[in-house]
């Protein structure tokens, strides 16, 4: 049992932490996270699906239909990630002594085609007198690029991406990513009382920026889409925090001689998740949007992965209705296995036993539970996770999305040979067949997570990542991927990605 004095158990009161969690993390820094069994890729016909036009067809018809129920749609974004990396060529450019980077040079290059180009010249105005053009033709980039990360009313550097202006409109109208959620979510997550639900997680030092930028904007918004906003805000729980380690797997102190707490990354998200109350959550990362021009793309795969979603939980709702009487016919029961094993891509040895009452408690720990349909886009070099067929202990294989940072050495070939790419685009089911809610919290593989280094004045420490939301924190779901095109995934990672056309 590890033993702490009176000032650390008091920063675990403060965190809702408890002793016993501190010390599963520990454990976990010293062992290590087990390598996954990752048998495969999943690629189209082979654990992904692929819908011609009429199927298409069919299930954004099946979602129209789901909304036209009682039902309750929300639309998930994490929004709380700082913008400071969209901008770290700029920051590089403004510590160095040295000439531009190419990448430096592209933005200011092209400073007059961003969204937030008239509130950068205002605020270099207002800076040294100078517009932007006029600091640029004078070669005073520096200048240019501090007013954009700094000067007070703009802070891009500071800023969480949700609030930065990304699209500008042909009236002259700016969006930010918030705004453009909102126009997506009408688009599709409208229901028959014509109210979009939108929940969106965030920082705690810019909850009331969020509020005041919905509130400067929801009467227009509303007005325009003919729609009641109904928009919530959370930020992430201290409780899924954790303690930093130093690199002997000791108890990292601060300055004070307290313990470092980290934010446990985005899988701590799925409390968060946990909390909304709702049929289907639509969960989407915060930079991944469009102008309106192209947001019909989006919308029909949208509507699309609603609509299979719809549908599979209809026949998955169906079985377990069935599955509550154990006179369920053999003739039933090969059906239900061949859903298993062929829709859910779930396969074990337990589908050829002989035993009746084995199968058919497989069956139902299989089906009773939470489901997501994923969008998968052809993968085109971006970094990141994809989707695999993964055997777990029990010898039970299933569809998982892994991250580049799952893999051993040895597995390498297996990510080189995958054909998709996850660009976060998932659609969820958390009731259960009962008219219930899952506590998706049963659903998490706690050995998920994985162990990075990170240093704090001038000292190393270890950091324990949670599993992360759309990997290990729904490692226990059911899970359908559907091939969705390159179009519905435009993430903007660095400043210069609001010069692609999907963003001008």
């Amino acid at each position: 049992m590890m033993e702490l004095g009176e000032k650390e158990l008091n920063q675990l009161r403060e965190h809702t932490i408890a002793l016993s969690d501190v010390e599963e993390q520990l454990n976990h820094f010293v062992s290590g996270f087990p390598q996954m069994d990752i048998v495969a890729p999943a690629v189209p016909g082979h654990g992904i699906m692929v819908h011609d036009n009429a199927a298409r067809s069919e299930y954004e018809k099946c979602w129209s239909g789901y909304l036209d129920g009682d039902v309750r749609v929300v639309k998930f974004v994490p929004a709380s990630g700082a913008a400071s990396r969209m901008f770290k060529e700029l920051y590089a450019y403004l510590d160095s002594g040295g000439e531009p980077s190419a990448s430096v040079a592209e933005f200011i290059a092209n400073a007059d085609k961003f969204a937030f180009s008239d509130s950068l010249s205002e605020a270099c105005v207002c800076h040294c007198g100078k517009s932007t053009m006029q600091l640029i033709e004078e070669g005073d980039y520096k200048t240019v690029i501090a007013c954009l990360l700094t000067a007070k009313g703009l802070e891009y550097g500071n800023l969480p991406k949700g609030l930065l202006l990304f699209h500008r409109y042909a009236d002259g109208e700016c969006r930010t990513p918030f705004l453009e959620h909102i126009a997506e979510g009408a688009a599709y997550a409208c229901g028959k009382d014509r109210r979009v639900r939108l929940h969106f997680t965030v920082s705690p030092e810019f909850m009331e920026r969020f509020k005041r930028h919905l509130a400067e904007n929801e009467r227009e918004y509303s007005d325009r889409f003919g729609v009641t906003l109904d928009v919530t805000f959370s930020v992430q729980k201290a409780s899924t925090d954790t303690v930093a380690v130093n690199m002997d797997n000791t108890l990292f102190r601060d300055e004070d001689g307290g313990l470092l707490f980290r934010p446990g990354g985005h899988g701590a998200l799925i409390e968060n998740l946990n909390d909304i109350d709702a049929d289907v959550i639509f969960v989407k990362n915060i930079d991944n949007v469009v102008p309106d021009r192209l947001k019909d793309v989006t919308v029909e795969y949208k509507r699309l992965l609603g609509g299979v979603a719809v549908s599979m939980q209809k026949q998955i709702f169906g079985f377990l209705a069935e599955l509550e009487h154990d006179n369920v016919p053999d003739a039933k029961l090969m059906v239900m296995r061949q859903f298993v094993r062929n829709r859910l891509n779930v396969d074990s040895p337990v589908l050829e036993t002989k035993e009746r009452h084995t199968l058919i408690d497989f069956l139902r720990r299989v089906l009773d539970r939470p489901l997501r349909v994923c969008g998968m886009v052809k993968n085109e070099g971006e970094p990141g996770g994809g989707p695999f067929f993964v055997r777990d202990s029990k010898g039970v294989v299933a569809l998982q999305i892994l991250e580049s940072s799952q893999f051993s050495a040895q597995q390498k070939p297996i990510l080189d040979s995958a054909t998709h790419f996850n660009p976060v685009d998932l659609v969820c089911m958390v009731k259960d067949y009962r008219g219930g809610k899952f506590d998706l919290k049963r659903y998490v593989d706690s050995n998920a997570g994985f162990i990075s280094v990170k240093s704090k004045n001038g000292k190393e420490f270890k950091a324990l990542e949670l599993p992360g939301l759309w990997n290990g924190a729904m490692s226990d779901w059911n899970t359908v991927f559907v091939d969705v095109p390159l179009e519905t995934f435009n993430p903007v990672k660095t400043v210069n990605d609001l010069l692609r056309p999907a963003h001008q």
